[in-house]
């Protein structure tokens, strides 16, 4: 296999050097044009590209064409269609036009849309985004593209970022060539998203429903060994995950995803794969098409693919780092230090500007990771806290205390790493350690936002990203265009951004209770749930930023949130309805069968004599009538908060309720059933334990 990869990478992906090879050279270099520039692809054009690319597509076995997209859902949509057409005498041809290639027209009122379409108002558009390549994918041509209305609308998660990116690299320009920088035509934003998840057996996980139904556990008592041994994080991998894994990359570097580093994770069945950078926008493709691929061929081997992010109570949930940088065309590094990170003013203003970005918009932040799912996660001993907080790491911090206080910074040596072994090479020590209970964690030459979900789409997280920095970068160079002299204007912008937002800096542990009296005592945002961030959305501050640089109009922000709070609402509704369903029907009846069968042993006993001693299965028998009494109480509670949540008009007020009296009613219950579980007999439990979950790959 080793030999055959740079065969097989991007095989399937209508990319550069393909285009370079079948379209001739005047349209390839418009085509470069388009992609680089933005520049308007005209017809004949199209044409020509639509036909080349339908030939490759046909010779690769693909006999159907689609606009891949990217609906509110947060998953992708496709809506195939054939290449073939009547050529009369009962033959076909194979056809595919620039007019196919560059737009689609799919329903946009079956898709989440937030009040931006009625039912009624079906016409949707998709149309080619040619900065994302082409690829086949089950024998289909797809077409990376975005998805509005009739109206305009941005109906999609890939539109807003685009618009980011554009509207971070005008301003990041300003502020280039205010540094005198006249070669540098581009600044993008780059992205790795390091993907976690879970791998269970199949036929473990059809036998529950709620697995099945909502992606994760909603009853489960632990089982006498969980990850408290460490023995999972980083151990040989599993044979049947080992080739899950081998299958997985060939599928991955088929379409050219820049599969590189996999390991198991800490909690048992838990493992973790990571990308090499690239473009925002590309990154966002990858990490949907990881996702789906990573479901698929985990189904060719008989298993079952969890990317929700607390399947497990108990146990690590699974999160995505996205690790995020920022370049120029001409590949620089705008948040490289260098030797010298006190003296490097393109650095320090970047950085200054993504300081003050997180600060004045730690609300935004927290949205973006916002889920009813990664409410389970947030705040756990795998997931840094709700509270949002940037680490910069002891030596910049220094730096940034000498740009404060006006203090020359004198540096430091690099240390060579000692380990005590004359045989092991020696080594320079980093200046500083990496923070894993950081939400905003700074690695070098980018920034680790630790905080997402692993089910969640990267393009909402980056596209804030993308354009609160682009905001404060717009503010700066306002300043510096204006400024009668440039240096002494440049240090004490960042001198004055430095004091003014230090109080998002945090290098200490975020797990502590002392960092949250202390974060309190900043000023700085503890929100908690995906219900307290909801409103976030539309503070005047955010739409003025969103609406100011053209990332999302008013409509488009308010849709947006009403699509967040509808699915909270829908998420936790189909929880609660589980739980009771799976009460009703399996955990009752089970508990009851076993209560029976210690009745007739306590019996049975009896008959044969008086003396033998029953306690026993009197004790438990007594225990679980007692449990299962209260288990229809806690049920009859759960609906009974179901059934008030119907009464609410207003989308907020509803999402509190289920926040408040749901979710807790949830809580109870399952803390009764799981008792219950550790009780009764191993043949009566209705459906597969923790430990078979969890330990069921072998």
């Amino acid at each position: 296999m080793e030999n055959k990869v740079p065969e097989i990478f991007g095989s399937m992906v209508f990319h550069e050097h393909v285009m370079k090879e079948r379209l001739p050279k005047s349209t390839y270099k418009t085509m470069r044009k388009v992609m680089e520039e933005g520049k308007r692809l005209d017809k004949e054009v199209a044409d020509i590209v639509a036909n080349a690319m339908k030939d490759w597509a046909v010779e690769k076995g693909a006999t159907h064409f689609t606009h891949w997209f990217q609906p509110m859902t947060g998953i992708t949509a496709e809506k195939h269609d054939s290449f073939i057409a009547p050529a009369g005498d009962g033959q076909i041809v194979m056809e595919f036009s620039g007019k196919e290639l560059i737009q689609g027209e799919p329903d946009a009122s079956s898709f989440p849309n937030g009040g931006l379409r009625a039912t009624f108002e079906a016409r949707g558009y998709t149309a080619w985004d040619p900065t994302s390549f082409a690829f086949i994918k089950d024998n289909t041509l797809c077409i990376p593209t975005a998805f509005y209305s009739y109206g305009g609308q941005a109906l999609d998660k890939k539109t807003p970022l685009l618009r980011s990116m554009e509207a971070f690299n005008k301003q990041a320009m300003r502020i280039i060539r205010l540094l005198g920088d006249t070669e540098t035509n581009r600044v993008i934003t780059t992205v790795g998203s390091e993907q976690e998840y879970f791998l269970i057996d199949k036929e473990v996980y059809l036998k529950r429903k709620d697995l099945v139904y909502c992606g994760r556990t909603l009853y489960g008592a632990m089982p006498p060994k969980g990850q408290e041994l460490d023995d999972h994080y980083f151990g040989a991998i599993k044979p049947r995950v080992k080739d899950f894994m081998t299958d997985l990359n060939i599928e991955l570097w088929k379409l050219g995803i820049l599969s590189k580093t996999e390991h198991n994770e800490v909690a048992p069945a838990q493992h973790e794969l990571a990308p090499v950078f690239t473009t925002v926008n590309i990154a966002c493709d990858h990490n949907q098409l990881t996702m789906e691929l990573m479901k698929k061929v985990a189904d060719r081997h008989g298993l079952v693919c969890l990317l929700h992010e607390k399947p497990f109570d108990g146990v690590n949930g699974s999160g995505k780092h996205n690790n995020w940088s920022i370049s120029t065309d001409l590949g620089a590094n705008l948040l490289e230090p260098g030797d010298s990170p006190a003296e490097n003013t393109r650095f320090l203003l970047f950085l200054v500007a993504l300081i003050k970005a997180v600060d004045e918009y730690q609300d935004m932040l927290r949205l973006s990771v916002a889920s009813a799912g990664n409410d389970h996660r947030l705040g756990a001993n795998e997931a840094p806290p709700a509270i949002v907080s940037m680490f910069v790491g002891e030596d910049l911090e220094e730096v940034l205390d000498s740009i404060e206080s006006g203090a020359e910074y004198a540096g430091k040596d690099r240390e060579m790493m000692k380990v005590g072994v004359h045989v092991l090479p020696r080594f320079f020590k980093d200046t500083t350690d990496r923070n894993r209970t950081s939400p905003f964690a700074f690695t070098g030459n980018k920034f680790e936002f630790r905080m997402l979900g692993s089910a969640v789409s990267i393009a909402c997280p980056n596209f804030i990203l993308n354009t609160i920095v682009a905001e404060e970068l717009s503010l700066f160079a306002d300043q510096l265009e204006t400024a009668e002299d440039f240096t002494t204007a440049v240090n004490e912008l960042i001198r004055t951004t430095v004091i003014e937002h230090k109080r998002i800096i945090f290098n200490g542990n975020n797990y502590s209770d002392e960092w949250v009296v202390e974060a309190e005592k900043r000023g700085l945002l503890n929100l908690k749930t995906t219900v307290d961030v909801m409103p976030y959305y539309l503070e005047e501050k955010n739409v003025t930023a969103f609406t100011k640089h053209r990332v999302l109009t008013k409509e488009e922000i308010y849709s947006r949130y009403e699509i967040l709070v509808e699915n909270y609402i829908k998420v936790v509704h189909i929880e609660a309805l589980t739980m009771l369903d799976l009460g009703k029907k399996s955990i009752l009846p089970a508990v009851s069968a076993y209560v029976k069968e210690l009745a007739e042993t306590v019996a049975l006993k009896r008959q044969i004599s008086a003396a033998i001693n029953c306690q026993s299965e009197e004790g438990v028998a007594v225990e679980l009538s007692d449990l299962c009494a209260d288990f229809a109480d806690k049920m009859k509670k759960l609906q009974d908060s179901l059934a008030k949540a119907k009464g609410f008009g207003d989308g907020q007020a509803e999402a509190e309720h289920y926040k408040n009296a749901v979710i807790p009613a949830m809580v109870e219950l399952r803390a009764i059933a799981d008792k219950m579980e550790e009780e009764v007999g191993g043949k009566y439990w209705p459906f597969p334990t923790y430990g078979e979950l969890l330990f069921s790959v072998l």
